[in-house]
This record gives C-alpha cells, structure tokens and sequence, in this order.
C-alpha cells in the first residue's frame, strides 16, 4: 500500500482493491455509471482519496464502501480487503440480495433427469402436432 500517497485514480484503485479482475473492466464500468464517487458520477482518470464513499454496481449487487487507504499495485485479497470498508447497511442488503436469489433458484421447477429417447419423441410429437 502505499500510503504516503494522498490520492489516486480511481481506476486503478478499483484494480488494485480487486473489485474488478482487470483496469480495463474497472474503467468499462466507471463510463457505464456503474461507480459514483460520493454520490456523483466520474470519469476513470478521477482521483479518490481517503475518506471518500464509493457506490460500486456489479452484477445485480450494490457495494457502498468508504476508502480507507489507496494503493496503485494489484495486492493480495486480504491487503486488498484492508483499503476498504463496506457500510453495515450495504453488506446487509447484499448479504439479503443473495439470499433472495439462492431461494429463487431452489424453488426453479427442474425435471429431475433428462428425458429419455421415448420421451423425447412424445415431445416432439407434441411440439411439431403430428
């Protein structure tokens, strides 16, 4: 980390805390306006600093996070986990969002095995109206 620095480009900042595998993903995202800064959209190129709150969207999940430390190199998870705080509200709406998708999923009507070749004719059958 290198905390002698007292902003960074925000970009670089979502690499290296690995939200996003790679800067061009992370830049991909800031002009999407998937990321605000503070409440306000922004271009790749603006520099965050400590204290800032970031609102990050990535596949149907809302990160509210507020900047505790910069850092312009790709880290480790767990030094990455360190530049960061997630809002408890944020992580409880996230944690309840997958939640809510896990009950969707087991409650998917599925057949419980692929159909055999006789079934598979009657399906046909049905579906073409002979």
């Amino acid at each position: 980390m290198s905390l002698e620095k007292d902003n960074t480009r925000l970009d670089l900042w979502l690499w290296a805390s690995r939200f996003f595998k790679t800067r061009a993903l992370a830049q991909k995202a800031i002009k999407g306006g998937k990321v605000s800064l503070n409440g306000q959209r922004v271009k790749p190129a603006k520099t965050i600093s400590v204290g800032d709150r970031l609102t990050i969207t990535k596949q149907e999940l809302n990160y509210i996070v507020d900047v505790l430390a910069l850092a312009d190199r790709r880290l480790s998870a767990v030094q990455a986990q360190a530049l960061y705080a997630e809002t408890p509200d944020s992580q409880a709406a996230r944690e309840a969002r997958l939640m809510e998708k896990k009950a969707q999923r087991r409650s998917e009507v599925r057949p419980p095995k692929r159909p055999d070749k006789r079934q598979r004719r009657q399906l046909r059958a049905l579906t073409r109206g002979d």
